[in-house]
């Protein structure tokens, strides 16, 4: 992996047709002594655009040795067995998420086009609060189920940093707001999981759909009253 002076989290804007339309997905590249981590895969037919961006900043794609998916859902581990014929990668997800990425479950939500994507083993199974060492400092698993059963979130204590997955979205009108409720099976859980973000110090969020926003907590308490209404 080339050496870089700023190593750190890095989004990845991928844009593709998906479901008829054309949209935007933000998987997240994170720095470690041993390689980059992926968190989230992106649907099917997105490797080409990650191989793109990251040959852009200096990697590789077989720099990627770990693949964090922070839930099920086909517009983010779509593309996972893709990615897995071109690198040598270990899976993680949360323990809720596994049985719906190995196959052991069909996805809540199912999948664009109406066929599941190609199951994937999961080799490790996260819970809540496990912390994994990245040169941006700890990288600590959030859970923030309701989007998902076992939705997470990743959170980067040393630069108030949280990569949200879709326990947040910023692609629509307010720079950051609350789960899409049209996607999300229980919103009174995933309001839940946003008042657990607010207790975070952050300051910067990416989130899945809409990207990197300087919002974070004070943003996230108001989305939590809000939904508690």
């Amino acid at each position: 992996m080339t050496d870089r002076d700023d190593p750190g989290v890095y989004a990845l804007p991928l844009t593709l047709e998906y479901g008829g339309d054309e949209r935007t997905f933000t998987p997240t590249a994170v720095e470690t002594a041993r390689g980059l981590v992926l968190l989230d895969a992106g649907p099917a037919g997105a490797v080409g655009q990650i191989e793109t961006h990251l040959a852009g900043m200096g990697f590789e794609l077989a720099d990627i040795w770990l693949v964090v998916l922070t839930h099920h859902d086909a517009d983010h581990a779509g593309g996972l067995a893709e990615l897995l014929e071109r690198v040598d990668a270990i899976v993680a997800t949360h323990r809720d998420e596994a049985p719906y990425v190995s196959g052991e479950r069909d996805p809540i939500k199912g999948s664009d086009g109406g066929d599941r994507y190609p199951p994937v083993d999961v080799d490790i199974k996260l819970t809540d609060g496990v912390r994994l060492p990245t040169l941006a400092g700890p990288m600590e698993v959030v859970a923030t189920p309701g989007h998902a059963p076992g939705h997470l979130s990743l959170y980067f204590p040393t630069g108030n940093l949280l990569v949200a997955g879709d326990a947040l979205v910023a692609d629509g009108d307010e720079p950051l707001a609350g789960p899409k409720p049209r996607f999300t099976p229980d919103m009174d859980r995933a309001i839940e999981s946003v008042g657990a973000l607010a207790d975070l110090e952050v300051d910067h969020t990416v989130c899945y759909h809409g990207g990197y926003v300087d919002r974070g907590t004070e943003r996230m308490q108001e989305i939590y009253e809000q939904g508690r209404e």
